[in-house]
């Protein structure tokens, strides 16, 4: 104890030492003694000197004893208490010299082996079920294009690549990157939450737009599926005309008939462009929408809700004729469904029916209320959704609801189509805008109604309800469509959580 007590205070940083001694064949006396750091070696032996004593003077068995003080402490046993490997303050004084066994550099390097080893078996099988999968995807979707097509009329080349049908055309990714001059920006028409639209001429130099679906986008894909097996088989003259498809990998592309007259809210919200259109072809564009949507509703070999109608929807051609667009959110309903209920609501706020908004309940009623609402953004040129910043009214709903209660409903027309408009016609127009937005879904006319009303001036009119203004309400920071107006607007929907 008095070696390692010299070593502790003089031959080592730590202050700290053990020792063994042989005290026969088959006894070995194991000593530790240790002084705290913040002394110096002769006060660190002078501790251990007092600390001995007391050792001598109190534990004379053979079997151990210790003494513990302030600045130090000395203990001694006949058998191992310490740990000299594991003790990060002990220096091991081994007859090897060395503190790792050949056994534990093995199993270090073992160790080190198999994780190797592991993590290169790991990559190899994510990469071998990445391609797999990848591959699984590019098949279903091409056998889904497949189906939904002629498939008589398709023509499948030896590598499985589908590129044409009479009734729906498929075009190779090539031909549309040469129609789009490889997408350049120089054709980009706009932006939407489903990917980007460009403009393109195909080689017998037909105009088009071009609808770049979102890659690798789930949405996407649920958007491509729909518009195929709804716009393809859909033909009426107020539905915008989807002239193909491409489908390569991640390329996930629609062509459509290119609207020379850009989108409906160009010209309703644009003070200069309103100013152009006279009343007559204002009504038209009301019927025209009407119409598409009786046809979505009722006449078509499928019923169908649009769920996203709204002004930026709404094209139109070289001769203002009104055409619905983007069939991403759409649903088909069997013969006899009347409603349906989604968890997922999706759509633009100001448009939404608020038993869609709140519930996520869903019918042709729904596509009626949107109607509504644009048709009274039609007659005011005014956004029901931001009305608010009028200081009029929350809403153009309630604005127009108030106007109609004190009998002053004109003063909700734009004053540009007064001098051009008939004044029965705009008070039944506006009859039937507030109508189509009453808060109670079964208030609401049919577009088969709607259609009738519009067409006829001898029919009376149920007075109108107090209208829904609660979504209106919902909506703080509107925002208009982030695509420039003046382009085929066919990805707008803007998805909101309930």
């Amino acid at each position: 104890m008095n070696n390692v007590s010299n070593d502790a205070a003089y031959d080592s940083e730590l202050m700290f030492k053990t020792g063994e001694v042989k005290v026969n064949k088959k006894e070995t006396l194991y000593g530790l003694v240790q002084c705290t750091r913040d002394i110096v070696g002769d006060t660190c032996r002078s501790c251990l000197d007092s600390a001995l004593k007391d050792l001598n003077g109190c534990c004379r068995s053979r079997t151990g004893g210790s003494v513990l003080s302030r600045n130090c402490n000395v203990r001694f046993q006949i058998y191992k208490f310490y740990n000299v490997m594991n003790s990060p303050l002990i220096y091991p004084e081994s007859k090897t010299g060395s503190k790792w066994s050949f056994g534990m550099i093995i199993a270090v390097v073992c160790a080190a082996v198999l994780v190797v080893a592991l993590v290169a078996v790991s990559g190899f099988v994510y990469t071998r079920w990445k391609k797999r999968k990848q591959k699984a995807e590019e098949r279903s979707q091409t056998i889904l294009l497949y189906e939904l097509a002629s498939p008589k009329e398709v023509i499948i080349t030896q590598e499985g690549e589908l590129v044409t049908a009479q009734e729906f055309p498929f075009l190779d990714i090539a031909t549309i990157r040469v129609a789009t001059d490889d997408f350049s920006d120089s054709n980009k028409l706009g932006q939407g939450g489903f990917g980007t639209v460009y403009k393109g001429v195909l080689a017998n130099g037909k105009e088009v737009a071009i609808k770049r679906l979102s890659r690798k986008s789930w949405q996407g894909l649920e958007e491509l599926k729909n518009e195929v097996i709804l716009i393809a088989k859909l033909q009426h003259r107020n539905l915008v005309r989807l002239l193909g498809c491409g489908i390569e990998g991640d390329e996930k592309l629609l062509i459509y008939e290119l609207m020379p007259n850009k989108s409906l809210d160009f010209f309703i919200f644009d003070p200069e462009k309103r100013s152009q259109i006279d009343w007559k072809t204002w009504f038209d564009i009301i019927t025209g929408i009407s119409r598409g949507l009786l046809y979505l509703h009722e006449d078509s070999r499928l019923k169908i809700i649009h769920r996203d109608l709204k002004p930026s929807n709404v094209l139109l051609d070289q001769d203002m004729v009104a055409k619905i667009s983007d069939f991403g959110m759409a649903r088909i309903f069997c013969e006899n469904q009347n409603a349906a209920n989604t968890k997922r609501v999706v759509g633009t706020y100001g448009y939404m029916a608020p038993e869609y908004a709140m519930e996520g309940l869903f019918s042709v009623k729904s596509d009626v209320f949107s109607f509504g609402v644009i048709m009274l953004e039609i007659l005011s040129g005014k956004k029901n959704s931001g009305f608010y910043q009028t200081k009029l009214a929350q809403t153009l709903l309630a604005y127009a609801w108030g106007l109609w209660k004190e009998g002053k409903e004109l003063e909700l027309m734009d004053p540009c189509l007064l001098e051009s408009c008939s004044i029965p016609e705009i008070r039944r127009c506006i009859h039937v805008g507030l109508l189509c937005v009453q808060e109670d879904p079964t208030d609401r006319p049919t577009m088969s109604d709607v259609v009738v009303v519009l067409g006829s001036d001898t029919i009376s009119l149920s007075p109108p309800k107090r209208p829904a203004f609660s979504v209106g309400r919902m909506i703080t920071n509107y925002q208009s469509s982030i695509i420039d107006p003046s382009i085929n607007q066919m990805t707008m929907s803007n998805i909101s959580a309930r």
